[in-house]
């Protein structure tokens, strides 16, 4: 390849690799962590099969449950944007197993800071998906309150998160020292291999390698940074990054939604218990457009996407369960029916939302009132008065003539 051509999705993608990462023994590729074939076959681990063997059948199908939920409250997002109902939407096809798998490997104490596709983690922390709408609508500028389920606000602006999830989490261990009695927690930071290659990334591994955080850096490796394959993103496998920083890295296959499961559990209680940050990288791959806004066609084959579709997560959870008894016909039409009414309701929802007025961007500056945004407010209502054929009695800026006091 000349010196400053770029690839593109004509060239071969395994030739591309090897001329990027090396000879195998300078930068060998990890062994990828896998409990499920892409058959549907359990297979064996030393190390991290145990977490999964004391799954119950009502939790093995709820994984089953939560990716089939989360692509179908997916698919009706999108259609939603394409009718001119939200603004823009992230998809997720083909990570539900990255994002179920860890999700549900979180106690209630973690805390997640996601980027802006981790609609499966939400789902996980018990959020209305409802709720992950209202930014996309534009009628927020967050959606929930994070308090409610230790989940973050999602972050528009790449690795912003990272560092605040290490801080957060030195935070979390301080607290521990003043009052023992707290119990032990970690943060994860998602962020995708676009991601990996912006400053923060490197300044959160840092610190947390500094300063012993208890922090995983959860990578889902979707293959794609927008148009950039992973190939020029690194010339190293992902998860070999946090050799140079000190701190064990794992590379997981992200569409085996027990394996993503059993490594994240063994990476949290790593973290939880002192011994420091782990990075996952969840080897997965974006089977939809990056947002709404992007044509996929435009820089990757078909033959890539159809390479990829016997990976399906859902599809191999499905052929695990049938082969081991765990669920029949009925438990899979009965879902595909409450994937139904969960979009009627989503719909209906969406449909209802109503814009803020404006008075509200004033009460969601300080806790408290201020005096200074009192003033602001009040001339910004002289302004809105000063239209022709405003009319005072009517007039949206004059609804609600007190200005507010503080909000919550």
């Amino acid at each position: 390849m000349d010196v400053g051509h770029l690839p593109a999705s004509e060239f071969d993608s395994a030739g591309l690799e090897q001329s990027l990462m090396g000879a195998p023994e300078e930068n060998p590729v990890p062994d990828m962590v896998q409990l499920l074939s892409i058959d549907g076959e359990l297979l064996q681990d030393e190390t991290y099969g145990s977490y999964v063997q004391g799954l119950t059948s009502e939790e093995l199908r709820g994984f089953y449950r939560d990716m089939f939920l989360v692509r179908r409250f997916d698919e009706e997002a999108t259609a939603l944007q394409r009718q001119g109902e939200l603004v823009m939407w992230v998809p997720l096809t083909g990570q539900e197993g990255a994002q179920i798998g860890s999700g549900r490997a979180l106690e209630p104490q973690d805390y997640v800071f996601p980027t802006y596709r981790e609609h499966g983690v939400a789902y996980t922390r018990g959020l209305e998906l409802a709720q992950l709408l209202r930014r996309f609508r534009g009628i927020s500028h967050g959606g929930w309150d994070p308090r409610e389920a230790n989940f973050h606000l999602y972050t528009l602006v790449l690795a912003a998160q990272v560092p605040h999830a290490v801080g957060y989490a030195m935070g979390m261990a301080r607290d521990r020292l003043v009052d023992p009695k707290l119990p032990e927690a970690a943060t994860v930071a998602y962020f995708g291999d676009g991601a990996s290659s912006e400053g923060d990334v490197h300044e959160g591994m840092v610190f947390a390698a500094s300063y012993n955080a208890p922090v995983v850096f959860f990578c889902q490796n979707n293959h794609w940074a927008i148009s950039v394959p992973t190939e020029v993103q690194s010339r190293i496998p992902l998860a070999n990054r946090a050799q140079g920083y000190g701190f064990p890295g794992v590379r997981v296959d992200g569409n085996d939604v027990l394996a993503v499961h059993a490594v994240t559990r063994w990476a949290l209680e790593h973290a939880r218990s002192g011994g420091g940050p782990v990075l996952i990288e969840a080897f997965t791959y974006r089977m939809s457009a990056h947002t709404t806004a992007d044509d996929p066609t435009k820089y990757r084959l078909s033959a890539d996407e159809e390479a990829w579709l016997d990976r399906d997560p859902l599809l191999r959870m499905e052929k695990y369960l049938r082969s081991q008894g765990l669920a029949d016909d009925a438990f899979f039409e009965d879902l595909r029916e409450e994937g139904r009414s969960m979009a009627v309701r989503l719909r209906e929802n969406v449909q209802q939302m109503e814009a803020p007025g404006f008075e509200d961007a004033f009460a969601d500056v300080y806790a408290e009132a201020h005096p200074l945004i009192r003033e602001e407010l009040d001339e910004h209502r002289r302004y809105e008065a000063g239209f022709a054929g405003a009319d005072d009695d009517a007039s949206p800026a004059t609804t609600n003539p007190a200005a507010p006091e503080h909000t919550a």
